[in-house]
């Protein structure tokens, strides 16, 4: 057991529920889509044949596949409006979304553009690709993004990335970057709408360096200033249960961060040959002045280097990012369920969740529990009850349906709810709390399955 921090009253009553921005900004996507449609239209005068058919279609793919490009970006700039008041998997699931439109749109621009051209040419598809590309300003540098853009595509999907290393398709991902500075200019050189269309052109600029100063600010003057200013490094580090560590780390004016519990940071510890990784974990406790906790699992190379972590090793972190806190709750009820290393989040929200709290805990065996005796003190401190999902002598699973839930937890329509926990586990357990008439809307989790 690693308490390391004095305890903080939980309030008694629940703020109000804060309303998450999400359906805001995606209308404002979407009217983003819509205006690049209209600069099209109002552009375009007569389609005629086959070519022009073509050509048009191949303009329209390539204007919503620029304006896609941006949005692909601005997603990856971890604004914290996004990260924390819509949810990082939420957004991260929108860029993911986003990225598959963006290279179907590019593939349909490439495709259609060229058959447009070839057909109003009278040359073969072959002729008139080796024309473009050599011959036509800014198609070398536009080719070699489209190129960098696909591969970023193929890695990035299920399963090519179940078969590579993070730090791979991180790096990987990272060249989105260049891909996106290499089409920009062949955007403006070779875009009909935008010859002589000083106000498109302005509008395109605008949208561009917007979200590249979005990106120079919060992927890196932020957490530059960020480190500088709170000096972090590893205090200590515990096992936990079989596999499990927590890393306490130590830092200046860490009250000043604004982290909440439930929230997670991107960890890269500049030591042990950590320092090319960064990865999310969760705060495991409510954050101090001058302390942090993470309790990490061995899954990966990455985690498992953690228990290797010496005292004073610099830390280099990013965040708060997430929005799996308070501010969704709106019954003064709550119930947190956590499966595995899923407790890490749940262990903080369960010291400062406000009225009345149970949490579940999923294992397998009793050994497997992190952080139980914590859990124990805090049920007694804040008159709390925890319950214990393990699987039986046999290994057989622990009965979590519709009825076995209402029977644990009385009244849990009434409660919110919290999940954390592997796709799988919250997904079904989803499906159960819907049965067991917990509304939607009272459904808390984070999921970063893509």
């Amino acid at each position: 057991m690693t308490t390391v921090y004095e305890r903080r009253a939980a309030p008694a009553v629940a703020p109000p529920a804060r309303r998450s921005p999400a359906g805001v900004v995606l209308a404002l996507l979407w009217a983003g889509a819509a205006a690049v449609l209209a600069l099209w239209w109002t552009d375009t005068g007569s389609v005629v044949g086959a070519a022009g058919w073509l050509t048009g279609a191949g303009r329209i793919a390539g204007l919503l596949c620029g304006y896609a490009c941006a949005v692909l970006v601005g997603l990856m700039a971890r604004v914290p409006l996004l990260e924390r008041r819509v949810g990082s998997d939420r957004v991260a699931r929108w860029h993911a979304m986003a990225g598959r439109y963006t290279v179907c749109l590019l593939l349909a621009h490439v495709g259609l553009i060229l058959a447009g051209y070839a057909a109003q040419d009278g040359a073969s598809l072959w002729h008139e690709t080796v024309t473009v590309v050599l011959d036509y300003p800014e198609m070398l540098k536009a080719t070699a993004g489209t190129v960098i853009l696909l591969a970023v595509g193929v890695t990035s999907a299920r399963a090519v990335r179940r078969r590579t290393s993070h730090e791979f398709w991180y790096y990987v991902h990272l060249l989105t970057y260049a891909a996106v500075f290499l089409s920009f200019g062949h955007q403006l050189a070779l875009g009909n709408d935008f010859n002589g269309n000083t106000a498109a052109t302005a509008a395109w600029y605008a949208l561009y360096l917007g979200v590249a100063a979005l990106v120079l600010w919060f992927r890196v003057l932020a957490p530059v200033r960020l480190n500088l200013r709170h000096r972090l490094r590893v205090e200590s580090v515990h096992r936990e249960a079989p596999g499990v560590y927590s890393v306490v780390v130590h830092g200046r004016r860490l009250d000043e961060l604004g982290a909440r519990a439930g929230q997670f940071f991107r960890w890269r510890f500049l030591g042990e040959g950590m320092g090319w990784t960064s990865t999310p974990y969760s705060l495991s406790a409510p954050p101090r002045r001058d302390r942090m906790r993470i309790t990490v699992k061995a899954l990966g190379d990455h985690s498992t280097a953690v228990a290797l972590l010496r005292p004073g090793t610099r830390v280099w972190a990013e965040g708060p990012y997430g929005s799996l806190t308070g501010d969704r709750q709106s019954s003064p009820k709550s119930l947190l369920v956590a499966a595995g290393v899923g407790i890490t989040p749940m262990r903080a929200l369960f010291e400062t969740l406000p009225g009345e709290v149970t949490l579940l805990y999923r294992a397998r065996t009793a050994e497997d529990l992190a952080l139980g005796g914590e859990l124990e003190a805090l049920a007694r401190w804040r008159g709390a009850k925890v319950l214990y999902a393990l699987n039986g002598p046999d290994g057989r699973r622990p009965n979590l349906s519709a009825p076995a839930l209402r029977s644990a937890v009385p009244d849990l329509a009434g409660h919110d709810v919290y999940i954390c926990g592997p796709h799988g586990f919250a997904r079904d357990l989803y499906e159960e709390l819907r049965a067991a008439g917990v509304p939607d809307r009272r459904i808390h989790h984070e999921s970063f399955e893509l």
